[in-house]
């Protein structure tokens, strides 16, 4: 008898747990490929320079952006559920069209920076893997074609979360890198281990405004808030959206904790200067071994792929939301043809100003990177108010914590900013 009430207690305990963890499933997906994608090829770079050019000490930037990444994007994700409206349309409908045009065009060029660094690191990182360089960036532009034109949402989805796992490359590079991890851990505290002379704080300036916005960009803002809405999440599974957001935001940092590790605990230490990710992968390989090496460019061009699909989607969105047209990744190309139009557009045009021109990644990644920062502030500036209208939220308005946090994180990050510009002036 007895036995029977314990089997029966665990069946019910059992069975409530599997409903949840379908529940949870239903809605996971957004908030954790928008997160992850924020650790594109570009992102792979500005890391990697930031662990070869400042060491240990940039960890301490970390806990403070995953913060704000869980914070923001949980705002954009509650927003689309409750209003069953994407972040731009609402700001073409609050603010007015003038606003509309001048955050897409932000959008827009930032984006299109954003996806030459993705094909730049397959270009360049082919070659590691005795891959032609020039067809290897058409076989992957073709596929990131095929995956939307011919594919739909679930689809799409379910081959992004796929991509995310290939980011556990990177903590094996970083362990066959043998790093001080008592130095690594001790640095997200606070800062040390280094000399901060002047030349040293005005990198740190320059390239924690770089890992800022590869972290936290306007596009993730509008990706997420889009992705969310093109899913269909219901009303009442705001609350697990907001795990999986919490979740998605540890997540992308927690890898980037390797990247970084992995490139100081190798060529901080030995005085190695980089100008890119792929750079990087060749250069770990004498300090950590060939392997170590080889998995950090397979990572490059996993981020890269999945850089190269989400970005340019965000883009295609974000223009459907800000001027009123239909874009949905289970519409036909009929049904949505701008969106599908201007998904192609921005994978040729990207591609062919890689094959054709010698860009360097650094330049452009620091660049876009930089810029997404300037630009973060005016997003916050919509998605808060707009998470903050009572009239518009109900009872899923900010909370007090969410509204003055995000409002003093924007004031930072625009003195930041303007200290950013200054210092790279007067190094020129």
């Amino acid at each position: 008898m007895e036995n029977n009430f314990f089997a029966n207690r665990n069946k019910r305990f059992f069975s409530s747990l599997w409903k949840r963890l379908l529940i949870l499933l239903s809605v996971f997906g957004p908030a954790t490929i928008t997160a992850m994608a924020d650790n594109d090829a570009g992102g792979v770079a500005t890391y990697s320079i930031a662990g070869a050019k400042l060491g240990y000490p940039i960890l301490f930037l970390l806990p403070i952006i995953t913060i704000l990444l869980a914070i923001t994007q949980e705002m954009g994700m509650r927003l689309t559920i409750i209003t069953r409206r994407g972040l731009a349309d609402l700001i073409r409908e609050r603010y007015g069209v003038r606003a509309s045009v001048f955050m897409f065009g932000t959008l827009f060029f930032a984006n299109l920076g954003t996806l030459v660094t993705e094909l730049s690191a397959v270009k360049t990182t082919s070659g590691m893997f005795g891959l032609p360089p020039i067809p290897s960036v058409i076989v992957v532009v073709i596929i990131a074609f095929i995956l939307i034109t011919r594919g739909n949402y679930k689809m799409t989805q379910s081959i992004m979360l796929v991509a995310c796992l290939f980011f556990v490359v990177y903590i094996f590079s970083a362990v066959m890198a043998k790093p001080d991890w008592n130095l690594a851990l001790t640095n997200m505290a606070y800062p040390h281990g280094v000399d901060f002379t002047p030349a040293y704080m005005k990198d740190y300036l320059i390239i924690g405004m770089g890992v800022l916005g590869t972290t936290i960009t306007p596009w993730g803002q509008f990706f997420i808030s889009s992705f969310a809405y093109d899913k269909k999440i219901e009303k009442g599974k705001v609350g697990l959206s907001q795990i999986e957001t919490y979740w998605g935001a540890f997540l992308t940092d927690f890898f980037s904790f390797f990247m970084i590790v992995a490139t100081a605990a190798t060529l901080y230490v030995n005085n190695i200067v980089l100008d890119s990710g792929e750079a990087a992968a060749m250069a770990i390989a004498p300090f950590a071994g060939k392997i170590a090496s080889q998995l950090f460019a397979l990572g490059i061009l996993n981020a890269g792929f999945m850089g190269l699909v989400i970005v340019s989607l965000s883009t295609a969105y974000a223009f459907a939301e800000f001027f009123g047209l239909s874009g949905s990744l289970d519409d036909t190309f009929k049904e949505s043809k701008t969106f599908y139009i201007l998904y192609i557009a921005q994978l040729m045009i990207a591609t062919l100003f890689v094959i054709l021109t010698n860009v360097s990644l650094f330049q452009i990644a620091l660049v876009t990177q930089i810029i997404n920062a300037v630009a973060l502030p005016l997003v916050f500036y919509f998605l808060i108010n707009l998470t903050s209208d009572r009239e518009l939220m109900g009872e899923f308005v900010n909370n007090a914590f969410q509204r003055n946090f995000a409002v003093i994180s924007s004031v930072v990050i625009v003195l930041a900013s303007v200290l950013t510009v200054a210092a790279v002036l007067i190094g020129m």
